[in-house]
């Protein structure tokens, strides 16, 4: 058949199943009006449902058909597409997402994972297999994913995106929001090209196969150790720092052989030089979190750990500075949760009474503790928790210039400048910007404040704008 015969074949069948669609929505429309049910703006128009209808093919081409013939997620989301119930669809691509995601977690490594993505130990103890993966909220999984590199900076932000649509746009939750064929063909690609068929990154594999073989090889002696670690050099900062929590975890789990510790001692001379001054505090924290549930066991363990380094210093000389540690985490996830209208404001009363008490920020948890207020003041893009909001305002308003530096630079932090894509994020911080100033007395912070507030381009890319990151880099210099 020549070009023209094959254009004009395929309108024909986009003809006819444009009339198919048609004639099946007046059956459904028939039904609901014999049971008197509503039937204006259940079903997105068959136009938009054919924009779908002529991607749809080249867009899943994108997975194997091995992978397809398992997906049955992906066959309801078509179905809830051509159907006309986009919200239904988006739920569905989620669901088919989030799978995919867990199976993936689930042959990396569990314990590797959930000491990276800050799970508590209490959910963590019950965190046995894939199946046990429910337990964690999708923004937990997505973001323990991307810390392990499990998916890439920008595929975890155009996740969280989705995210928030399928929470607030689609079937999840009662809604009138109208997404059209060409965001719906969008959000499949990225699904597909950013979880669904990426292969796992050579710096992923890698960790995965010395986290393997830590736990059931031999490291004997001090060559066989320098051979293993020499990839180390390899690593990003990120994933230096992710090693090192990984490490501690595996290292005072009760049921690690002793043969595994010996193999982390072994190695931990060659990591720890490279990790951080942040994650060298967040495993102080750690130990001081056995210390306060009277763990003896892990305790003991982390202890040895932090030995092994001469990493003492970073034990926490306050030891309630775990009660601050838990009411951030608890803030936090209920702040990422559904239904955070109604459960935040009550974690947030429990941080400002915590934060009352101490009168100062634990030097180990400083950072850690401004970028979580950053995050829940900044909103989750949909809403503002109109009782907590007054609570955040008065701890903003407690910043040192310390604080109020770490908080104004926020925008480099992956968690925020994803916020920063939602309109309601980026005004909520340049209110930020407002509370802090007067706290700054540094010309050159003052300076940036103000290419802040006149940038013009996109506010969740300016960490990438080369001037913006110039700026940033001597300022950090000059504030050290």
């Amino acid at each position: 058949m020549d070009f023209d015969g094959e254009r004009k074949e395929l309108q024909r069948n986009t003809q006819t199943f444009d009339a198919q669609l048609q004639n099946f929505e007046i059956a459904l429309l028939n039904t609901l009006n014999y049971y008197g049910l509503p039937t204006a703006s259940v079903f997105v128009s068959v136009d938009e449902r054919l924009v779908v209808a002529r991607n749809i093919e080249q867009v899943l081409g994108k997975i194997s058909r091995d992978k397809r013939s398992q997906s049955v997620y992906m066959s309801k989301f078509i179905v809830a597409t051509m159907s006309g119930l986009f919200d239904a669809a988006l739920n569905y691509l989620w669901d088919e997402t989030i799978s995919e995601l867990r199976q993936r977690v689930a042959t990396y490594d569990l314990s590797f994972f959930c000491d990276n993505a800050g799970i508590s130990q209490d959910k963590r103890s019950r965190i046995k297999s894939a199946e046990d993966l429910t337990l964690i909220e999708d923004s937990e999984l997505i973001n323990g994913a991307r810390k392990i590199e499990l998916i890439s900076e920008i595929g975890y932000k155009h996740l969280d995106y989705i995210r928030y649509m399928r929470n607030y746009a689609s079937a999840a939750h009662p809604n009138q929001n109208q997404l059209s064929g060409l965001q719906i063909v969008t959000w499949l690609e990225t699904c597909i090209r950013e979880v669904i068929s990426l292969p796992t990154p050579a710096g992923a594999v890698r960790i995965k196969e010395l986290i393997t073989n830590i736990k059931s090889k031999v490291i004997s002696n001090i060559q066989e150790a320098k051979g293993v670690a020499a990839f180390f050099v390899h690593l990003n900062q990120e994933q230096i720092n992710n090693l090192a929590l990984g490490f501690f975890g595996i290292y005072v789990q009760p049921d690690t052989t002793q043969q595994t510790r010996q193999n982390i001692q072994y190695l931990l001379p060659y990591l720890w030089g490279r990790v951080d001054e942040l994650t060298r505090k967040q495993l102080g924290v750690k130990y001081g979190k056995f210390v306060s549930v009277n763990d003896t066991e892990r305790k003991n363990l982390a202890r040895q750990f932090l030995e092994q380094v001469e990493g003492l210093s970073y034990i926490p000389e306050e030891l309630h500075a775990i009660d601050l540690e838990d009411a951030i985490k608890n803030l936090l996830h209920a702040h990422r949760a559904m239904n955070n209208f109604y459960n935040e404001p009550q974690f947030a009363r429990q941080l400002q009474r915590i934060v009352g008490d101490f009168g100062k920020i634990p030097v180990n948890l400083n950072e850690w503790y401004v970028l979580a207020l950053v995050e829940v003041f900044l909103t989750n893009g949909y809403g503002e928790v109109w009782a907590a909001d007054p609570i955040y305002r008065s701890l903003i308003g407690l910043f040192d210039a310390e604080q109020a530096s770490i908080a104004i630079l926020s925008f480099n932090e992956i968690n925020i400048s994803s916020r920063l894509q939602f309109p309601r994020c980026r005004n909520k911080y340049l209110e930020l910007l407002e509370l802090v100033k007067p706290k700054i007395s540094a010309v050159a912070l003052k300076e940036l404040i103000n290419d802040i507030e006149n940038f013009s381009g996109p506010y969740d890319k300016m960490k990438d704008d080369s001037r913006i990151k110039r700026k940033v880099a001597n300022l950090k210099k000059l504030i050290g």
